[in-house]
């Protein structure tokens, strides 16, 4: 079982996703986007250890949780880690939203190196991809920081090989 590095968890979440979620917040981010909501989890030092299990423990303990949300920091700082968690989550029947600062064709070609990347890309539902830009910032946005982010359906993605949005 894979250990995590996390920076905190929110047990109830209506603001990262539809429905109530369970949002876990990855330690360590290379991104460093300006006016970051989350520069605390920046380091990749510091943050706690806990195994996927012990996350999905708590998860179970609130039967009102859709799904759970991976957010940072950076969840594909730690590939492995996240995708046995959110295989996990899948396998409980709960849907998963992540964000990340990297572009989806990037995380696309990480995954040529590291396998892991498309372990945790396949058991996305929805992929909140692109830097937080602070001159993009909006409150109008439904589950996004900044108007360059995408919303994107990541099995319809994968499936047509182009990226299909999952709300907008």
């Amino acid at each position: 079982m894979s250990i995590l590095k996390i920076s905190g968890i929110i047990r109830e979440s209506i603001v990262d996703g539809p429905g109530i979620r369970f949002v876990v917040f990855a330690q360590g981010c290379p991104h460093r986007c300006e006016d970051c909501h989350n520069a605390q989890t920046w380091s990749f030092e510091g943050g706690k250890e806990i195994t996927a299990q012990k996350i999905m423990d708590e998860v179970k303990k609130n039967p009102l949780v859709s799904g759970i949300t991976l957010s940072g920091g950076e969840p594909f700082c730690q590939p492995e880690g996240m995708a046995e968690l959110a295989q996990a989550a899948k396998a409980d029947g709960l849907d998963v939203i992540a964000y990340t600062g990297y572009l989806y064709d990037e995380l696309l070609e990480m995954s040529q190196e590291s396998p892991a990347v498309m372990d945790l890309l396949k058991n996305i539902d929805v992929l909140v991809d692109g830097p937080f830009v602070t001159a993009l910032k909006s409150y109008e946005l439904k589950f996004k920081g900044s108007s360059n982010q995408r919303a994107i359906n990541v099995k319809k993605s994968l499936e047509e090989k182009r990226v299909v949005m999952a709300w907008d």
